[in-house]
């Protein structure tokens, strides 16, 4: 028996901090946080990334840029997402830990062009994870959908009742609970270490 781990990035290994990242677009873009919201941050323009309707990052950046109406530089927009994401060293002993139980792997609802830059954007990962970076663009669905999870646990050959996720918002651990995935709705990291090991002793 193989156990699976699937983990959420943002407000579960790392502090995200949305107010940072738009204060960065605005200045970077020119545009208010609402017209911001307007042109890109709703269903078919984010949402629609994170589901992978834009399969590449040059697709993604070209689609930001039209929405926008702003030649975006990569390396600016990838800076920016940057600044917004510190790593709690707490989440990432828990993750590490399951990486003793069995395979962990990422699954976060970003779009192909934050999956081109995991490695640069979460550094503290690459170690851990190692290839198993992934956005729900890789898998074409997002999040709470259960299309994705089905998908996942497919990609690695695991059974639901073998896979255990965590995730900060809880519409997500009922996607991931309604496919027979173990899930954890996060709260602290020591609130995840405990149903790691839970998990684990569950199906040992």
């Amino acid at each position: 028996m193989s156990l699976l781990f699937i983990f959420d990035m943002d407000d579960v290994l790392y502090d995200y901090d949305w107010r940072v990242r738009m204060a960065g677009m605005t200045a970077l873009t020119g545009h208010s946080l609402d017209e911001l919201r307007r042109r890109w941050w709703h269903d078919r323009g984010e949402w629609a990334a994170e589901a992978g309707v834009f399969a590449t990052a040059e697709e993604y950046l070209s689609a930001f840029r039209d929405a926008i109406g702003t030649p975006i530089d990569e390396g600016e927009w990838v800076r920016v997402r940057g600044e917004a994401m510190t790593a709690w060293p707490e989440s990432l002993a828990a993750v590490r830990r399951a990486s003793e139980l069995g395979q962990i792997t990422l699954l976060t609802n970003n779009g192909a062009l934050v999956g081109k830059h995991l490695a640069s954007l979460a550094p503290e990962l690459v170690e851990l994870f190692g290839d198993h970076l992934f956005t729900s663009s890789h898998y074409g669905a997002r999040k709470p959908n259960p299309v994705v999870f089905e998908r996942v646990l497919e990609a690695y050959g695991v059974p639901a009742a073998d896979a255990f996720f965590a995730d900060d918002m809880r519409i997500n651990v009922e996607g991931a609970e309604s496919v027979g995935i173990t899930s954890y709705h996060f709260g602290s990291p020591a609130g995840l270490l405990a149903a790691i090991e839970e998990f684990a002793a569950s199906r040992g």
